[in-house]
């Protein structure tokens, strides 16, 4: 893959802030980085979008624009996950039909959840998110925050093997569950793990991220934010003058490049209704990521405010 150097990188990030607002995002010109999927050797954007709250506006018309831009920016970039779940209202419904206006479902890696106890409950609600899609097959389905964990897979197994699912996972976003995934992972055969990682909720570096670079399991890194905790404590700060060797220049991308430099961890999936927000976060898809050393500098920066 290509590496940016500073300047190059600096050129595409000032070119697409100023070509923003005519729909032309320059980024676009190089796609963003990727990285395997350990069991198949896919390659997948690091930078993904998720769709809790921000995506449940059925009755909101007139926010429809900004979606599909924040989708039509992703795309353009390079980047395909979609990251929904029946949990988070209408947006399964809204993420299909935005895709389907945009003739969009080829270029997306849609990864959606089963949140429900019992077979049929399950089996109902993954038909309906077929039907919600607009699509036959789904790339990843996950069992959300651990509901019913066995019965589901059991049935998403039965569903891979006839072609419906390509993946298969399993998510939780609070640090007490770990230990619970950990426990997943060392019986069941898995494609993916989703689980919170940010420098605000590292713990999934100590014993979760090893384990799935050991049995070759891809991580998809929900709350890279921290649910907004980041910004908020960084508001108004001056990013560290060091973070520019990295071509980091925002804090979103300061953020993001924390979590997509672990090696285990796949892809990011921050959510966000806003383009402006989206390209910021593209952004941290381009360039070099941290490596162990600048890690631990970023880690002990965020521990020192």
């Amino acid at each position: 893959m290509h590496e940016f150097s500073r300047k190059e990188f600096l050129k595409l990030a000032g070119a697409s802030t100023a070509m923003l607002a005519s729909g032309m995002p320059a980024l676009a010109a190089k796609k963003i980085r990727t990285k395997k999927i350990p069991k198949t050797g896919e390659q997948l954007p690091v930078i993904g979008v998720g769709t809790s709250r921000v995506f449940d506006i059925r009755d909101e018309p007139d926010a429809f624009p900004s979606r599909q831009e924040v989708l039509r920016l992703m795309f353009e970039a390079g980047g395909s996950v979609i990251d929904s779940s029946p949990m988070y209202g209408s947006a399964e419904g809204v993420v299909g039909e935005l895709l389907a206006k945009m003739g969009g479902h080829k270029k997306a890696f849609i990864a959606t959840k089963v949140w429900t106890d019992g077979r049929q409950e399950g089996i109902a609600e993954m038909n309906e998110s077929f039907q919600l899609f607009k699509t036959r097959k789904i790339d990843l389905m996950q069992v959300h925050n651990l509901t019913d964990t066995r019965t589901q897979l059991k049935t998403m197994r039965k569903w891979k093997d006839e072609g419906r699912f390509r993946y298969l996972g399993i998510t939780h976003y609070v640090p007490e569950a770990i230990d619970e995934i950990i426990a997943v992972v060392e019986k069941e055969p898995l494609d993916f793990v989703q689980m919170m990682y940010s420098l605000d909720e590292p713990e999934a570096a100590e014993r979760l991220l090893p384990l799935c670079q050991e049995k070759g399991i891809a991580f998809l890194a929900n709350r890279p934010f921290a649910r907004g905790n980041l910004f908020r404590a960084t508001r108004g700060m001056t990013l560290p003058g060091w973070a520019a060797e990295i071509g980091i220049d925002s804090w979103a991308r300061f953020f993001l490049k924390f979590v997509v430099g672990h090696p285990a961890v796949t892809c990011a999936i921050p959510g966000t209704d806003k383009p402006k927000y989206m390209a910021d976060n593209l952004g941290a898809g381009y360039g070099p990521l941290p490596d162990k050393k600048m890690q631990r500098e970023m880690l002990k920066f965020w521990r020192s405010l």
